[in-house]
Parts: structure tokens; sequence; C-alpha cells
């Protein structure tokens, strides 16, 4: 009497397929020159190298900037500057003008040059370190918004200091969240909170490792009517823990809620199956990942949770051209392999679930899962050698199961090595405990057959 194959591979695999859906929380912010960066208001840095006249000289076209008039402003800057190449103030100016315009290699240009001729202008640097975050070279933004916090805006601005401190808590975000933390504590002191502020919190924490602070974050967020961009957001950000924490049902309501306001939200619908399969409503997920299929044709990650999904639910050949786009996309990917092999064996294709396992564990050699399947597969094609080696392997990675003790045992008795298989199918008994009765009643046979064979 053979053991059901998806009865078999969920004991001998453990906990069975592991869904896990990375969500991804939104990177860095695509900064634009913050509050307390605009022109000067007429009054020079009192650092500032040049004459106070200089000031006066630049207020026709600060003025102009000030009110959106850049092509205005642009000739009587240039002006300026040819009257006084090294002036910070004109050079800034310039700077601010260029990303106006989108010419961000020029005002990356002009605000290095503010910098050269005046280190301490605050305005250059916050500006320079957000467009380089921007382009993703975080060390010289960091180096670039630290000076910025320890220097003055030309114009006492506190929301603009707090800027670079904001910045500097999101570049550290993933690097080093202590000090993403300090960071925002301090931007924190010296201006009000802002929603942005408490989703920053809520990832700080999280990354932290604080989840009860993060879930705090993430639900004040919530409870204040945020954008809905914020509210997505938070939304993916609390549900990400309590799917960390395995609260399902806690996730699902709070998912179906938010897709009631944005049903084609396609990161929410990812969660919200990750969520239905946590609760074994595989019937519910599999119609919201046929969605997620549509909202993201071609993602890989989303056709391996549907054909999973799939093989679950007893619909193998669903999955079976699923499968097989993803091994064209990626021949050699050791979980997709071990997937399909596990397909197979639902199908009842063992030679070729074989073939496909014994890919899976040349790709990976430490999936003790893979090596457990192949077992099954070797078995299942009278490879008994095989599939004891499998075994072995499958040992090294994996504790024994009933399940895998029966493997053994059956494998041992085929090969005639009948003290062995003894002892395998008395191991089986004793761990099995009633849960799977037609191998507990053919391990008893065997043992009074083999007992009688002495």
């Amino acid at each position: 009497m053979s053991l059901p194959v998806t009865t078999f591979t969920k004991h001998l695999c453990g906990a069975g397929l592991v869904w896990a859906l990375l969500a991804a929380l939104p990177g860095m912010a695509q900064y634009q020159l913050p509050p307390g960066t605009q022109m000067p208001d007429g009054t020079p840095p009192a650092h500032a190298a040049q004459p106070a006249s200089n000031a006066a000289a630049l207020e026709p076209a600060e003025n102009k900037m000030q009110q959106g008039d850049y092509p205005g402003a642009r000739p009587l800057v240039e002006k300026y500057l040819e009257a006084h190449p090294a002036d910070a103030r004109g050079l800034f100016d310039l700077g601010y003008l260029n990303q106006a315009a989108d010419h961000v290699d020029l005002a990356i240009e002009d605000y290095r040059k503010a910098i050269a001729a005046d280190p301490k202008q605050f305005e250059a640097r916050l500006a320079l370190g957000m467009i380089l975050a921007q382009q993703g070279k975080d060390d010289e933004a960091r180096q670039q918004l630290r000076q910025a916090t320890q220097l003055t805006p030309s114009t006492p601005n506190p929301t603009a200091q707090a800027q670079a401190d904001r910045a500097l808590a999101e570049l550290d975000l993933a690097s080093d969240p202590v000090e993403a933390k300090q960071s925002l504590i301090s931007a924190l002191r010296i201006s009000p909170e802002t929603p942005d502020d408490l989703l920053l919190t809520a990832k700080i924490a999280e990354a932290n490792e604080d989840a009860d602070s993060a879930e705090t974050a993430y639900r004040r967020l919530l409870a204040g009517a945020p954008s809905p961009a914020l509210a997505a957001d938070a939304t993916a950000g609390l549900a990400h823990l309590l799917l960390q924490q395995k609260k399902y049902s806690d996730a699902e309501t709070l998912l179906r809620e938010a897709l009631s306001r944005s049903p084609e939200d396609a990161a929410l619908n990812a969660q919200l199956a990750t969520a239905l399969i946590g609760e074994d409503k595989n019937s519910e997920a599999l119609p919201v990942l046929e969605k997620l299929r549509l909202l993201k044709p071609g993602n890989l990650s989303v056709d391996q949770m549907l054909a999973d999904a799939y093989a679950q639910m007893g619909q193998p050949e669903k999955a079976d051209p699923l499968y097989a786009e993803m091994l064209k996309a990626e021949p050699n990917d050791p979980d997709t392999l071990t997937a399909d092999g596990r397909n197979l064996l639902i199908e009842q294709n063992f030679d070729e679930a074989q073939r496909v396992l014994e890919e899976a564990v040349k790709a990976k050699p430490d999936d003790g899962e893979a090596w457990a399947a192949l077992a099954f597969a070797a078995n299942k094609n009278r490879q008994y050698t095989a599939a004891l080696h499998a075994l072995s392997m499958r040992a090294k990675y994996l504790p024994e199961t009933p399940s895998s003790y029966f493997l053994w045992a059956i494998s041992y008795d085929n090969v005639h090595q009948s003290k062995s298989a003894e002892d395998y199918y008395r191991k089986f008994l004793a761990a099995d405990q009633g849960k799977l009765p037609d191998q507990e009643w053919q391990a008893k046979q065997r043992l009074a057959v083999l007992g009688r064979s002495r």
C-alpha cells in the first residue's frame, strides 16, 4: 500500500510550501529642493565672503525666482556671475535655476562651486546632498547632508534644517537604523511632526526590530486620514508586520478594507493572497492571485505564487504552464525546479519529476526539501539505492519525520537490508502515533514478515 503523493510530500517536507512575499517598502523619496532653500530674502549670510552690495545686486534675479520666473531670472544671474565668478550666493542661484530646468548635472557643478567658494553655505550643501541621494550616491550625499546639519541657513529656517536631518534619516534607514532614528529625533526637535514623519518612524522602528513601535506608528498614520499614497504605504507596512507575526486574520481584515478603496493595488493584492494562504484559505487566494497576475504580467514571483497555489489546491495541470514559463526565463532556478518537481509528483509523472529534482539538487545541493522530494520520486521509480542516497542528503538539512522514517524503511526493505528496514519501521511506528494509519498497518505487516524470516 503506497502513501498518497500529496500526503507524503506534506509530511516529508515538513510544513509544505512556504509562502513569503517580501513587500517592498518605498525607497528614497524623489527629493526636490525643500522649504527653506528658496532664494535668500536679500540678507546675505553672516559668513558670506562677498561685500554687502553683492546681495542687493542679486535681489532682482531672486525676486523673479521667488515668483517662478526662472527664464527671466537666468540672464540676471549669469550677468552677475560674469562680474563675480566666485560668488557663493550667485553660484547657488545658478544651481537652483539649473535644477529647476532639470539640468541636474549643471546644478551639481554649480552647487559644488558654491560650496568651494563658501564651505559654510547651508543651502548649497543641502541641495547638493539631496540630489546625490536621489541619484543613489549615498556616501557623498550623507557627507553633504551631515555638513548641512552643522550649519545655519542664510535666513533662519528650522524647516530647512530639519529637512537635512530627515534626509539623513532616509539615507541611514537601511544601513544604520539606529543613526536614522537619531536623525529623525533631531528633525522633530525643531519642526512639527508630519504624516511623512510617522511613516518614516514606522520604517525605522521596523528596521530596529521594534515591531510594537512600528505598528503603533503605522496605526497612528492610518488613523489620521492620510493622503491615498501615504495610506497605501502605511497599510502595506502594517500588513507586512502582521504577516511576519503570522497574524493572518488581522492582515486580511486590514487589506480587504484597503483594497475596497484601491482594488487594483498590486502590492496589497499580493499581501492579501499571502494572508489567505496563511489562513489555509487557498480557494479564496486563487482568484486574488489570478487577478494579481493580470496586474503584474511577467512577474516571476507572482507566477510562482499562483503556480504553487494551483499545486496546493490539487490543480497541477494549471500549474504546469506557469512552471514551464518560469523555467524558460530562468532554467536553473533551484526553487522553481523543486516546485515543478513537486507538481510533477502530484501528477504522478515520477520519471520526469525525478529528472527535474535531480537538476534542482545540482543547482542547490543544500536544499533538504528538494532532496526529500527526490527521495520520494526515486522510490516510486523503484530506484531504491538512489532513494537512500537522497534520504541521507536530506538528513543533513532537515530533521526526520514519520514520513521520512517510512521511506527509509521501505527503501531498505526493497534492497533486502532487513535489519535496517526493521529499525526504521519501528522508528516510524514510534513517531507516527496514528497519523498515517495505512502506512502503520504496512509497517506492522512487514515487521511480522521480517521477524519470521530470521
